[in-house]
């Protein structure tokens, strides 16, 4: 017998509803200064009343989700997103970037976000290169996910420029006793920074001139690196395809677990960034393979 399908809502329990998401906030600061690190990347601080409002995680890579508008809409922030939705066309909403937070100033009560700059290019690159003092930005966050394990056995730590700022706050976070190394790829030796790293991790520049799938040099210094056996800590990222062989590499072929492994995709060879992003959701996009 069919079972008669008026009765089924009577039969079926419901449901368990999902938990409410907690809202995301928006917080405001103010430039406070800006200072050219290298030709190709530019810090803003950043300061004000709210500092004290955000709730900074332990983590060394901690990030915020800046908001961009078009400046003809003349919008005023904090940007109210539920009633924007409703005002304007998808097009014309405001847009997040995800940067790192390179330093946390508990004294003057600032952060330093630092930006790659490439000419007019992108949103958030021309923003920072023409910031002045008092310029107001919002943000969603910070989040996080990495932090450095003291008990890890060895680091490997590596990235492009994108990811020049998370690594600086990772190397901060090692602790005298840490084993490691550390791989970073930029154009040259112009767009070095300093860096601090503990006698026992191993630093390493390399310089591969302008960025093409033919002169990125990442993927295939990894491939000759030792990496011993034992606990291996992995925070890496930078270009998508560069970060899809390097995932190969390490778990394929070297056998180190993905579980646990930091290593995404900052940004994407040819790609600007709203490309980038709406690709995240596709098979193009995903530094893993599907299972």
């Amino acid at each position: 017998m069919t079972a008669d399908p008026t009765t089924t809502s009577e039969t079926t329990p419901p449901a368990a509803p999902r938990p409410a998401r907690k809202p995301r906030v928006q917080r405001m600061l103010k430039v406070v200064r800006t200072e050219q690190l290298t030709p190709h990347m530019v810090r803003v601080v950043l300061g004000g009343e709210q500092f004290g409002d955000i709730e900074f995680k332990a983590d060394t890579d901690q990030y915020i989700k800046l908001l961009f508008a078009d400046p003809a809409l003349e919008l005023s922030r904090p940007y109210d997103m539920e009633t924007l939705r409703e005002q304007l066309a998808p097009e014309l909403m405001p847009v997040t970037r995800t940067y790192t937070i390179r330093h946390i100033d508990w004294e003057n009560r600032q952060i330093w976000v630092d930006f790659v700059i490439h000419g007019d290019q992108g949103i958030a690159g021309p923003w920072a290169a023409h910031a002045q003092p008092g310029d107001v930005i919002s943000f969603f966050g910070p989040g996080s996910g990495y932090s450095p394990r003291p008990e890890a056995d060895f680091h490997l730590i590596a990235g492009d420029e994108s990811a020049l700022p998370a690594i600086s706050a990772a190397l901060e976070g090692l602790g005298e006793q840490a084993r490691g190394a550390v791989v970073l790829e930029v154009r040259d030796s112009s767009e070095e920074v300093p860096l601090s790293v503990p006698p026992g991790v191993e630093l390493t520049w390399l310089h591969r001139g302008e960025f093409t799938p033919e002169s990125a040099a990442l993927a295939e210094y990894l491939q000759a690196l030792e990496i011993p056996a034992g606990d291996v800590q992995v925070f890496i990222h930078g270009e998508r395809e560069q970060m899809k062989l390097i995932r190969r590499l390490l778990v394929e072929q070297r056998g180190l677990p993905r579980k646990g492994m930091s290593l995404s995709a900052y940004w994407a060879y040819g790609r600007v960034e709203d490309q980038f992003q709406a690709e995240k959701r596709t098979p193009l996009g995903r530094i893993d393979p599907e299972a």
